[in-house]
């Protein structure tokens, strides 16, 4: 999953985003607003950590939202299989 889609996708995601960083508050995900550089700098404030451990925590997660994204793209590509018979 790129950064065009998590914007696109920011309202659907904030649960993931929650989960993995409940020290965010809602005005925090509000100014993020799938923003990677927002993120990082919250995540910065929030976790006084460094800017470079926040970018690895984010692109550390990115990873497990393309591993999510292409499982939910391969089930969705099977559906079509759903109530066939082998021939």
């Amino acid at each position: 999953m790129n950064w065009d889609r998590i914007e696109g996708k920011w309202k659907q995601i904030l649960g993931a985003v929650k989960a993995r960083w409940g020290q965010l508050t809602d005005d925090d995900l509000n100014v993020i607003a799938g923003k990677r550089d927002q993120l990082i700098g919250r995540l910065q404030e929030r976790y006084g950590i460094a800017k470079d451990e926040a970018q690895r925590q984010v692109d550390l997660w990115l990873t497990s939202l393309r591993d999510l994204d292409f499982a939910e793209e391969k089930e969705s590509s099977d559906d079509h299989l759903v109530g066939r018979k082998a021939s």
